[in-house]
């Protein structure tokens, strides 16, 4: 294989970083999302939880206890929801991360071609100087009485 035959695969391996990149970039968002809802809802919780200033009747004590259970129970999905979103950054970072070894590694690859195939240009080229000037010499030696 040669350089120029390895540039498609180092294309899809440079597109394949790109949009590992981009997933991680969505997920991040995501996390951002759920991060931000999970902090409202807990500060609503926090300022619902403080006790009445009045005493209210026991039906009223009733409903706010179901809110306050219904609050809890959202406050614990949304906190299974950033879990989630971090697992899922998480995961897209390592798949980032395994994409940009896998270019990384061809770029490395491709520069070795790359030298291997300079190098071999220079041995032709000198090996074509050699002849050339064995060619003259032998000219030369004709020519001379």
């Amino acid at each position: 294989m040669d350089s120029k035959r390895l540039r498609p695969i180092q294309q899809i391996a440079t597109d394949r970083e790109t949009e590992r990149a981009r997933a991680l970039a969505e997920r991040s968002k995501h996390l951002a999302t759920h991060q931000q809802r999970l902090d409202e809802l807990s500060k609503y919780a926090h300022e619902y939880a403080q006790p009445p200033a009045q005493l209210t009747s026991a039906a009223q004590l009733l409903n706010r206890r179901a809110f306050l259970d219904r609050l809890d129970d959202a406050l614990k999905q949304q906190q299974q929801a950033v879990r989630r979103a971090e697992e899922n950054c998480e995961i897209e970072r390592t798949r980032l991360l395994l994409a940009s070894r896998e270019k990384a590694v061809l770029e490395k690859l491709s520069a070795a071609y790359q030298k291997r195939e300079a190098h071999i240009d220079n041995q032709r080229a000198q090996r074509e100087l050699d002849d050339h000037a064995a060619r003259q010499h032998l000219r030369s030696a004709g020519d001379a009485p």
